[in-house]
């Protein structure tokens, strides 16, 4: 049953249009105390009355006013308070400190043209990595979560590497692991106030997916080893993968990427009230 003592936890709000051409708010919440998802419709007039900070992922709501379905599992809100408001992500010092660790690993490759190539290309879109969701709802989905992510990628190989008897070249895998989703600078666009999370209309005009710009980058500057592994670390074409891992006599670098990317997006840091 309904009752406006339960506290939820926002997952995912997006805003889309109706038929009618007025707006609507589809809004995903949990209930911390069993885990249960309530999914939510609010109409334009609901929007209207709203701040748009209420929605922010983690926020913690109380629903004042709502018509429920029988299940009580949907229902149309008409009114919420917010309980405690979520982080919207790294705040100013810990992005820096997080950029720095990151752009050290430059120094760990040997390849000069490829250590020249990484350290040009973050100086000049410094200020979009530091603040880049590595996602909008899947993982990492908070201001400076692509840094956090990245990072994660390069400690993961660094430990693998260390045990492997196959020859492998350092330098590419780093350089794989920092580029594979660069792109993704592009793609979103993260409101630093609200925290929310968008598709970056303009970036499909000139790219298909940030794989595709990795790969393109790395290409155009004779990275061919680099460009394949970023073109195959969905694993899959229905994933987005440029090269699919199903095809034969694959590299074992493009799964060894693959694999590192999906387990820090599966176990790493999901949410920013995960980190320390």
């Amino acid at each position: 049953m309904f009752s406006t003592e339960i506290i939820y936890e926002v997952v995912i709000f997006s805003i889309g249009d109706t038929k009618a051409g007025t707006k609507m708010g589809k809004l995903q919440l949990k209930n911390p105390e069993d885990g249960s998802l309530l999914n939510c419709i609010l109409w334009e007039e609901a929007l209207n009355r709203m701040d748009s900070k209420l929605f922010r992922t983690g926020n913690q709501l109380r629903i004042v006013s709502a018509s429920f379905n029988e299940k009580f599992n949907n229902c149309l809100v008409n009114a919420l308070e917010l309980v405690k408001e979520a982080k919207t992500g790294l705040n100013e010092s810990e992005r820096e400190v997080y950029y720095k660790e990151l752009t050290s690993y430059f120094d760990k490759i040997q390849d000069e043209k490829l250590r020249n190539f990484l350290k040009n290309h973050f100086e000049e879109y410094k200020e979009q990595i530091k603040v880049a969701p590595a996602a909008k709802l899947m993982h990492h989905n908070y201001i400076g979560g692509l840094m956090v992510h990245t990072l994660e990628c390069l400690k993961f190989a660094e430990l693998n590497i260390n045990f492997m008897d196959y020859k492998i070249n350092k330098d590419n895998i780093l350089a794989a692991c920092i580029l594979h989703d660069f792109g993704k600078i592009f793609e979103y666009t993260i409101d630093l106030e609200t925290g929310l999370i968008d598709y970056d209309e303009n970036f499909k005009h000139d790219w298909i997916t940030h794989s595709q710009y990795g790969f393109s980058i790395c290409k155009t500057h004779g990275f061919d080893e680099i460009a394949r592994m970023i073109a195959a670390h969905h694993g899959r074409a229905e994933w987005g993968a440029i090269i699919d891992l199903n095809e034969k006599d694959i590299e074992p670098e493009l799964y060894f990427i693959h694999l590192i990317d999906n387990m820090s997006a599966k176990f790493g840091r999901i949410s920013v009230s995960m980190l320390g």
